[in-house]
């Protein structure tokens, strides 16, 4: 038990940490296009992300996918930068762009969790039983985005109820201010 909580704490830090901006960014650029009354679709897209992440996360601790962390620390942000990009040209087709966003949280899902294969790898012993360490990291994880979740959705309330932003300029902006931020991340690790 005392394994479980360890790895519980450790991944609620993976995402709420202040090292935690791309995972941070990339939930913001995925939730951007709904309204704070999809909040039950939001949890089923997130929950798709964790999958993703935590399928990568096993095969990489059990040695059967192994990626040069360069190019998964690239293409993490590049992962945001498409979503972000994908939210800025696709707000007018906001229905075709929610359904194609939970095949894209399951596949960049699986590009995040190589993200803390390496860790993960070297913390978790050859003889020790996976099931444990990478449940407790993922309900950890799960529960640190659904905090981020909520955080946003009380924004996104604030903003649009209160201060009367229009939902394509709150799209549009937050979009805009994910993809700067995530391009300028994969420009400087472009792994070359």
């Amino acid at each position: 038990m005392q394994d479980f909580i360890f790895y519980l704490k450790l991944g609620w830090e993976h995402i709420i940490s202040l090292d935690a901006l791309d995972h941070q960014l990339f939930v913001l650029a995925l939730i951007a296009i709904y309204s704070y009354n999809d909040w039950k679709k939001i949890l089923i897209l997130v929950t798709a992300f964790t999958i993703g992440h935590s399928i990568t996360l096993a095969l990489s601790i059990l040695d059967i996918v192994r990626v040069s962390s360069n190019w998964v620390e690239f293409l993490i942000p590049v992962t945001i930068v498409l979503t972000s990009l994908g939210n800025i040209l696709m707000k007018n087709k906001k229905n075709g762009l929610m359904k194609l966003n939970y095949y894209l949280a399951l596949i960049f899902g699986l590009i995040h969790g190589m993200g803390f294969a390496n860790t993960a790898r070297i913390m978790i012993a050859k003889s020790q039983s996976i099931f444990f360490p990478l449940l407790g990291f993922n309900i950890g994880l799960e529960l640190g985005q659904i905090v981020i979740v909520f955080a946003i959705l009380i924004i996104l309330f604030i903003s649009l109820k209160i201060f009367k932003i229009n939902k394509k300029d709150w799209i549009l902006f937050v979009s805009s201010g994910v993809f700067a931020l995530s391009l300028k991340m994969a420009l400087e690790r472009i792994p070359f």
